[in-house]
């Protein structure tokens, strides 16, 4: 008969058991891809006493009941010790080509991950509690709430991985970020009509900004982001077929310089037209531009909208200026702008008030290059009260036609059916 195996209490250790010389248990076993693994403790079951200077865990025989839970269930033993750093990364690398604005975020969030304790927690000990706690955290940090929100979203993603290849059983970013950190963020409010009038004409007889009015206003006509705006080129101008080719956008960073990139969504390659205005101002930008202007930036060159060094304006140019514009427009002015004025508004009043006028979302959603139908429907489009009584009374007339149409022929109707019976009688008299 073989003697089974005893720890140093005399007690009888299970299969896979084992304790070493210096008093420590340990537990072999062979995880899901058929490699042999190791589990350690200084306590055999629960009722031991941890010794003297060794930090308190779990026994062996807690370690092993988990593990085997984990292996019924399908659980990767490995896989769920990874940190979330690790995890994070992990996802990332299945998608390596991506914009630098991609990557310019990715590494952002890996830097917060880095330097917050959630980073280097295992993924199997990440609770919910501990995922709303890091996007509390982050608040009291001073990042914005649509960060914060973006970047739960991504944390959500790679956690969805690792539920999918059976490393964690849940996924802790899966609540409403809503329920946790207010929404505080400013939204960007389009124009009305009135502050679109003030303030052109505010900008028109400016001393400093008038030099940049035919640009705003083109801002505003194209509803055109602000980088696809700075990336035009004189060939994108169609003055036959009076429309714009929009198939680029001009980014700058202080890694890579000035940058052609790709439209930010696949619907952002498409053709805008002209409106009049924009037409007359293009024209004239074109016939004034100087030719000797030699910039090539990643091939292309021609670009429209130029600084006095003769490099093409970027975002961070604009915003400046708009900064500019409505800190003075304010000082001199009882009903004032919206502190928050980006071009970017100028986008949002142009979509506004298309779709106010009553414009096929489905074809204002290709003007704008939204990837869905959503963005345009939800984000961009922001009714008045001017807006709203002039469609309920432009269906109320409708309604009214129709009721006076499908009167007419009733009683057109009735009429054919009374000269019709008598029309027998008519012509035997």
């Amino acid at each position: 008969m073989i003697e089974k195996r005893r720890d140093k209490k005399n007690r009888i250790l299970h299969n896979g058991e084992s304790q070493r010389k210096d008093g420590r248990y340990v537990y072999k076993y062979t995880d899901s891809f058929g490699k042999p693994q190791f589990i350690y403790a200084w306590k055999l079951v629960p009722t031991d006493k941890t010794p003297n200077g060794k930090r308190d865990d779990k026994s062996l025989r807690e370690k092993e009941q988990e593990i085997l839970k984990d292996i019924n269930d399908g659980i990767d033993t490995i896989g769920k010790k990874i940190s979330v750093c690790q995890l994070y990364a992990k996802k990332n690398n299945q998608r390596p080509n991506v914009k630098d604005s991609t990557k310019n975020g990715r590494n952002r969030l890996m830097r917060l991950l880095e330097e917050d304790k959630i980073g280097t927690c295992p993924i199997e000990n990440v609770k919910m509690s501990d995922a709303k706690e890091w996007a509390i955290r982050m608040k009291e940090k001073g990042i914005a709430y649509q960060t914060i929100k973006n970047d739960k979203r991504s944390l959500y993603a790679a956690f969805q991985m690792a539920l999918q290849d059976d490393y964690v059983r849940k996924n802790p970013f899966e609540f409403k970020i809503d329920d946790v950190i207010e929404n505080d963020t400013e939204k960007n409010i389009p124009l009305t009509l009135e502050q679109e009038e003030s303030l052109y004409s505010f900008i028109q007889n400016d001393k400093t900004y008038s030099k940049n009015y035919d640009e705003i206003i083109l801002i505003r006509e194209t509803g055109l982001r602000i980088s696809e705006f700075c990336g035009l080129i004189d060939t994108d101008l169609d003055f036959d077929n009076r429309l714009i080719n929009v198939e680029r956008q001009l980014l700058r960073n202080t890694e890579r310089g000035y940058y052609i990139d790709d439209t930010k969504t696949d619907n952002g390659v498409r053709k805008v037209p002209m409106s009049d205005k924009a037409y007359e101002i293009f024209m004239r930008i074109v016939n004034n531009r100087k030719s000797t202007n030699t910039i090539v930036i990643d091939g292309y060159s021609g670009f429209l909208f130029l600084k006095k060094d003769g490099y093409p304006k970027v975002r961070n140019d604009y915003e400046s200026i708009f900064k500019g514009i409505v800190k003075k427009y304010n000082k001199c002015h009882e009903e004032q702008l919206p502190r928050k004025m980006t071009p970017h508004t100028l986008r949002h009043t142009f979509c506004t008030n298309w779709a106010n006028d009553g414009l096929n979302p489905h074809t204002l959603q290709y003007i704008m290059g939204h990837k869905n139908i959503e963005m345009t429907l939800s984000y961009y489009t922001h009714p008045t009260y001017m807006s709203a009584k002039a469609e309920m009374e432009r269906i109320n007339k409708q309604k009214q036609f129709y009721y006076e149409f499908t009167t007419f022929e009733s009683e057109n109707i009735r009429n054919y059916k009374n000269i019709c019976e008598h029309l027998p009688k008519l012509k035997m008299s």
